[in-house]
């Protein structure tokens, strides 16, 4: 059993000093509704407790008022954190409000770049994370919610590796071509921030891809689909599109009151067809585009006049910032605008509000409407179109922004761009005339849809993804060199008579750089070789694919031996280079013009030529369009040198010709007859690796640089923890001399 702990920006209750004394509201937003919902619902045996970490806006003192009064709601613990408010303002209404906000939503005109605002998101950010430092207990699930606390998995995983973290982003994240417009230092702590989590959620596959595609081009990461490998630890990123209470809008198609309200309207408008739209006031719901597309509609389709009434409730939002309050005025002067034009003595086009609904009124709109229209410029998923569906009995057609997350699982309404005013008035139009059959029918399949996959399946399937997560890393963290396995193999080194050391160079001695030619050894690792290679009982080889100049000018001054071009010359220790080619190297005059219009057709890549070898390297390209490149090269290599002593070999971000017979297997092959070690090490990071680490399976220890299945018995996370493995070899038997 474990705790679940939820964060988010604010808590589900806030507390109002009113005459008579502390007053608890609940906090409105779909997740404090969902996540109600679902401890309302769910089993009370599922978590020993829950406990929800958010900002409280109140004072201290009248929250402790509210403790000692026990008139908080008990369904939860509540821990509540106070930024100071200067800081709190900047962080909420600057970065998260201004920055993070419009840009996601694909607003970058509005978007405002303050370091002072990233400088508050940072520091309220750690003050969440030390909330839950301080509050963990082995064994918890944390799971962190939206924009405001994108920093936060990150900080929390600094000092409590082991945790169980999830994140869910509840709006879009935007395509690279966006969020690429953060500054770099920015861009670089989000991203590094939402990875801190095991599991990421979003909305639809698109917000999924664009993360994706976000962290492969800042943070270089690799990606084996839906799977990231980021800081020695696997990230998974899905999609989890949130669902409504459905039965709750079922139940209330019974509801007393609503139905009451209901049918007054529905006698109210006798003889009409009802639209509605019911919105918060915000720059993303496109509500002048909206507003647009109906005058429009009136305008096309006069035969509607009298016999239609839109119902435009606006929810008040912000009322405190100019820019809303100025949306509001242009809102309410369009209002006015197409009701002056279109109304008579006995009909008003469009009844408008601009006012909070219960939950009855709304309901009571859902039930009575025969057409909802919602249409937004951009939403994270949009719940009132979920909402509306529930609410439908025996009619009704949903009109629907097809860029809203909803679209993609509300497929059988009439999906609109928002933007097209001439778009929105035919779908008016086309809803009103559809035959009841047919709105029955596409009805079913949302309403199906949305029972199958409700708030309650949303966050079951949320948090049980989230252990299986956490249970897959520790299965693959078994495979990786960890405390004891290192221990038992530096038994096995110190005890051995005669040593055998072979070390790939790229990716495993040197990190990759975007040219081969800059990837000169650093002092450390010419230090880590030199102390290896001065133990007598230890014969080092650094096996690549350089060429023998290159390898000779970095490494000829040390005590080792070295294998270049995967096998293709060997320099044992003290003697000068032998080649074991036999073939002249005319064949690369018909596999160079290839990769030569390779290279044209994608930006970022090189060949590079060695004696018997040709390698085209894609690592410094997009990282899709190298990756699509590389597929068309293979394929046509692999014909070219169809019944031919050629292979193609698929490595690191890099595609390479060479003969058949030369490989670091058959070399791996040779040292080992030559040398006959009591204790073989092998550690390399490529596919060319994969020759030797498979000839050397049962007769050395080997090692795979990096999170990819492998013939290697172990792997490291990353080329960084090469040198320091190799230095407590070294100094394992430098201590044993001493």
């Amino acid at each position: 059993m474990a705790r679940l702990i939820v964060v988010s920006n604010r808590l589900p209750y806030s507390l109002e000093r009113q005459h008579d004394g502390l007053r608890v509201r609940q906090s409105s937003g779909g997740l404090v509704s969902a996540i109600k919902s679902y401890f309302e619902k769910s089993p009370s045996g599922d978590y020993t407790e829950r406990v929800w970490v958010g900002s409280m806006d109140a004072a201290p003192e009248d929250w402790q008022e509210a403790v000692e009064k026990n008139v908080m709601p008990g369904d939860f613990g509540i821990e509540p954190l106070f930024p100071p408010a200067t800081q709190y303002d900047r962080y909420y209404n600057g970065f998260s409000n201004a920055t993070l906000w419009p840009l996601f939503h694909y607003f970058p005109q509005t978007t405002q770049y303050r370091q002072e605002d990233f400088d508050a998101y940072l520091q309220v950010n750690s003050l969440f994370a030390d909330r839950l430092v301080e509050l963990y207990q082995p064994g918890d699930i944390l799971w962190v919610h939206d924009y405001q606390l994108m920093l936060v998995p990150q900080l929390v995983r600094r000092r409590l590796p082991e945790a169980t973290i999830g994140f869910f982003l509840h709006i879009p994240f935007p395509s690279y071509e966006l969020f690429r417009l953060l500054p770099t230092e920015w861009k670089t702590l989000l991203l590094q921030g939402m990875l801190g989590a095991d599991l990421l959620g979003f909305h639809t596959y698109d917000y999924v891809q664009h993360f994706i595609q976000s962290a492969k081009m800042v943070l270089k990461v690799e990606n084996q689909f839906n799977t990231l490998y980021y800081d020695s630890r696997t990230v998974r990123v899905d999609m989890f599109p949130i669902g409504i209470d459905y039965q709750k809008f079922r139940d209330a198609l019974f509801n007393d009151l609503a139905a009451r309200i209901s049918t007054s309207l529905e006698e109210k408008f006798m003889g009409q067809k009802i639209i509605f739209s019911v919105d918060r006031l915000d720059y993303t719901k496109g509500l002048s585009y909206r507003l647009t597309g109906y005058d429009q509609f009136l305008e096309r389709f006069p035969e509607w006049r009298e016999k239609v009434v839109f119902i435009f409730n606006i929810i008040p939002s912000r009322a405190n910032i100019a820019s809303y309050a100025a949306m509001r005025r242009q809102i309410e002067q369009q209002v006015s605008t197409i009701n002056g034009k279109y109304s008579s003595l006995n009909w008003q086009p469009i009844l408008y509000r601009y006012n909070h609904l219960s939950f009855e009124e709304l309901c009571a709109l859902y039930q009575s409407a025969d057409a909802a229209l919602i249409t937004p410029l951009r939403d994270g998923m949009n719940l009132v179109a979920k909402e509306y569906v529930a609410s439908c009995l025996d009619k009704g057609v949903l009109i629907l922004s097809e860029l809203t997350g909803a679209a993609a699982e509300l497929s059988e309404a009439i999906l609109v761009n928002p933007t097209d005013s001439s778009e929105v008035a035919a779908a008016i139009n086309a809803a009103l005339i559809m035959p009841l059959t047919e709105q029955r029918n596409r009805l079913s399949f949302m309403q199906r849809r949305l029972a199958s996959y409700d708030v309650q399946h949303w966050i079951q399937d949320n948090l049980d993804t989230l252990v299986e997560v956490k249970r897959e890393q520790e299965r693959e963290q078994s495979n990786f060199i960890d405390g004891p396995t290192t221990q038992e193999l530096m038994e096995q080194y110190t005890g051995a008579g005669r040593r055998c050391i072979l070390l790939d160079y790229d990716g495993t001695l040197a990190p990759y750089a975007k040219l081969p030619s800059l990837a000169v050894p650093t002092k450390e690792a010419l230090q880590v070789l030199q102390e290896l290679g001065n133990d007598p009982a230890n014969e080092v080889v650094v096996i690549s694919g350089r060429d023998p100049e290159t390898l000779a000018q970095w490494l000829g001054d040390l005590p080792l031996s070295m294998v270049a071009e995967h096998g293709a010359y060997i320099r044992y220790r003290g003697e000068d280079w032998q080649s074991q080619v036999t073939i002249a190297p005319e064949w690369k005059e018909q596999i160079r013009p290839l990769m030569e219009s390779f290279v044209g057709r994608c930006v970022g890549s090189f060949i590079e030529e060695k004696n018997n070898t040709l390698a085209w390297h894609y690592r410094n390209t997009h990282p899709d369009l190298g990756f699509t490149r590389s597929r068309e090269l293979r394929n046509s290599l692999l014909q070219l040198t169809a019944n031919t002593a050629l292979q193609v070999i698929d490595g690191n971000k890099v595609l390479e010709v060479r003969l058949i017979g030369i490989d670091k297997g058959t070399a791996a092959q040779k040292l080992l007859d030559r040398f006959t070690p009591d204790f073989m090490l092998c550690i390399g990071d490529d596919t060319t690796d994969e020759d030797m680490f498979r000839v050397l399976r049962d007769k050395a220890v080997t090692i795979r640089v990096g999170k990819t299945k492998t013939a290697a018995r172990f792997s490291l996370w990353a080329q960084s923890q090469v040198l320091p493995l190799l230095r407590r070899f070294a100094q394992a038997t430098a201590h044993q001399g001493s």
